[in-house]
């Protein structure tokens, strides 16, 4: 038997879950860089106030570390809200 022919939207399909899939690897990348940054962070945080690493749990850690996270999070959308706001010619403050 002829194979049939495939439709146009089919492999418009097969290439949106190919780019889906690229997004998704970026995504864990971003995710480890941030995760690193994160723990570099914890380290210089504990070490200001003169603790180690032993000194803390795993779950205390996570807290610690989950806290950065956020941190990092929060200044990454502040700094791409205003390069939007930059990019567009507004300002901040109105």
């Amino acid at each position: 038997m002829s194979e049939v022919p495939k439709l146009k939207t089919e492999e418009k399909n097969k290439k949106f879950n190919l780019a889906k899939i690229k997004d998704l690897s970026l995504r864990r990348k971003i995710k480890k860089m941030i995760r690193k940054r994160a723990i570099e962070n914890t380290k210089v945080r504990l070490a200001i106030h003169h603790q180690k690493v032993e000194d803390y749990t795993d779950d205390e850690l996570e807290v610690i570390i989950a806290d950065e996270e956020r941190k990092i999070h929060d200044s990454l959308k502040n700094k791409t809200l205003l390069a939007v706001l930059s990019f567009f010619g507004l300002s901040f403050w109105i």
